[in-house]
Order: structure tokens, then sequence, then C-alpha cells
């Protein structure tokens, strides 16, 4: 698997390649950002081992990279919303999915639980449904950014975790990569899940 990606993760080229691969994927949710960084961090993994000869990327700049891109995605996606004007208000409107995540992201920010904004970095095209839908409903971005991050630092550990503990156990193989990616779409599946269940009702706290 490796040989056909050798060029790319064997140069500083690949961070620049991940960095915009996740940056873009809040807008094209079917950008394979996450194939990507297993990929690299799969790699590092062979080349740990000794089944890559070349030079691969760092794994804490690999995580790094992965996570601040996945940051200043939100953040652009989430201005813009706030931005937006008539025609995304119109959109968002008409979305089911934009309106409830709009509802339920606003009560769980401003009760500081903002986990639903790392559910949803897993959750396919959840980024995009919760940095809209924060933009939009003029959160502040003190109460999203924090959530954001951790956001970002969670997933992109998660993943570059997949990809190179796959290739360290299993070597770096179409079967490593093959598992990693199942365990990332599991992840996902779960967070989608999750992110469909109605809210749960605080209970409240008396005096």
């Amino acid at each position: 698997m490796l040989e056909s990606v050798g060029s790319l993760t064997g140069s500083p080229w690949i961070y620049a390649a991940v960095a915009v691969s996740v940056l873009l994927d809040v807008f094209l949710p079917l950008l394979p950002s996450g194939v990507l960084v297993i990929t690299a961090a799969t790699a590092a993994a062979g080349s740990a081992t000794g089944a890559v000869p070349h030079a691969v990327p760092d794994i804490l700049m690999l995580t790094l990279c992965a996570a601040t891109a996945s940051v200043l995605g939100d953040l652009v996606a989430f201005r813009l919303a706030w931005r937006g004007g008539e025609r995304l208000d119109r959109a968002i409107a008409r979305s089911r999915r934009l309106t409830s995540a709009q509802e339920r992201l606003g009560v769980a920010l401003s009760r500081g639980g903002g986990a639903l904004v790392v559910i949803a970095r897993f959750a396919p095209a959840g980024r995009s449904v919760v940095s809209l839908g924060a933009g939009a409903a003029h959160r502040r971005v003190r109460e999203f950014l924090p959530w954001s991050i951790l956001a970002g630092l969670t997933w992109a550990g998660y993943s570059v975790a997949l990809g190179y503990f796959g290739g360290q156990w299993l070597g770096a193989t179409w079967l490593a990569t093959g598992v990693s990616f199942a365990a990332l779409f599991v992840a996902g599946a779960g967070a989608a899940y999750l992110m469909r269940r109605p809210a749960v009702q605080e209970p409240s706290t008396g005096a």
C-alpha cells in the first residue's frame, strides 16, 4: 500500500496534504482526510519497524498538523455562517439536521457542555453541521473554540493512533490500513447515532 504513496509520505509535503484535506473537509465532507491521516501514520509505523526505508512523518507533528487544520476549518465555517446573511439562514431553516443541531448546540454551549462538538467531529458531516450551526446561531467564539480545539485534538489523536498502532501490530499492509479504517468508521457510526438521539434534559438543581 505504501509503495503508491511513498513519495508523498516520505516528504514534508505530506503535512501540507493533510492540512489542506482536513481544512477543506468541513465544506466537502467527502474528502478522505481521515484516510490520509491514517495512511501517513501507518507509514510511520512501517518506518519504525523497518518495513519502510524512507523518511516518513513525525507522529507528533502529524497529530498537531491535523488538529490545527481541523480547528482552523471549524473557525472558517463558523465565521462564514456567522456572516452568512439571509440565504444561509434560509438554507439552514430548510435543513432539519442543521436546525436541530443549532438548537441543541446552543443549549449545550450555554451550559458549558459542548461535548456535542467533540462527538460531531467523528460523525460523517457532523463537523460541518455543528460548525455552521454554531456560527448561524451567533454563538460566542469563546464558547465554541475550546470545544473545537478538544475535538480536533481528539479526532487527530485517535486517527493517528489507529494508523500507527495498526501498522505496529499488523505491519504496514493493506490489512492494517483496512482495520484502522474500520475502527474509524465504527467511531463515526457511533457518533452519528449519538447526534441523532434526542437531547436528554438535565436534572434541575434546586436551591
